[in-house]
């Protein structure tokens, strides 16, 4: 598969609920999904283009519209590519936002595939947290001059945040998994 964004297998999710516009999609957006993924209404408009030059989304005219509204709808070429995106290994160095958009459309996914696709997203997380706590193991193996004590000890807090947001996001993932009715009921 080709090397494609975040955002456009993103607007693929949003348009398996339907044709939208592109204001309807850039809705979806400011409506939510921007809290975790930001796109600016030219790159969700240069997006949807390019979905439609790879056949993986077709357009047409809403009928009885005045303002020549374009409806995009999803192809089952795009709804292949999307799905495979889904199951996919998590890549990249920031993974958090694409770890977030999958699970904003598992629902979207066939429930046979959502299981798989926590499992990646486990396994990425577990990579990532395994590879923190060996570096916290090997600098707690290591002598810090005491002139730098208070650098040390601020670098350390960052390495522990991300030690702990790994933890989260792996209980938050395990209960997923685990409660799948607990997406209807969350937590306060």
């Amino acid at each position: 598969m080709r090397y494609i964004t975040g955002v456009r297998f993103l607007i693929l999710g949003v348009l398996l609920e339907g044709a939208l516009s592109l204001y309807d999609v850039h809705k979806r957006f400011t409506g939510g999904i921007s809290l975790f993924y930001a796109a600016s209404f030219g790159s969700i408009q240069r997006a949807l283009e390019q979905l439609e030059s790879l056949g993986w989304a077709t357009s047409a005219a809403e009928e009885g519209s005045a303002r020549r509204k374009r409806l995009y709808t999803v192809t089952s070429t795009g709804r292949d590519a999307w799905r495979e995106w889904m199951l996919a290994p998590l890549t990249g160095s920031d993974p958090e936002p694409t770890m977030l958009a999958r699970v904003y459309l598992l629902g979207s996914l066939p429930q046979v595939d959502r299981a798989g696709c926590i499992a990646e997203l486990r396994r990425r997380i577990d990579t990532d947290a395994a590879a923190l706590e060996d570096l916290a193991a090997r600098l707690s193996e290591t002598h810090v001059p005491e002139s730098l004590d208070e650098i040390a000890r601020y670098r350390r807090a960052t390495l522990d945040y991300g030690i702990r947001s790994h933890a989260l996001a792996a209980a938050w993932l395990a209960e997923l998994a685990a409660t799948p009715e607990s997406l209807h009921s969350p937590k306060v």
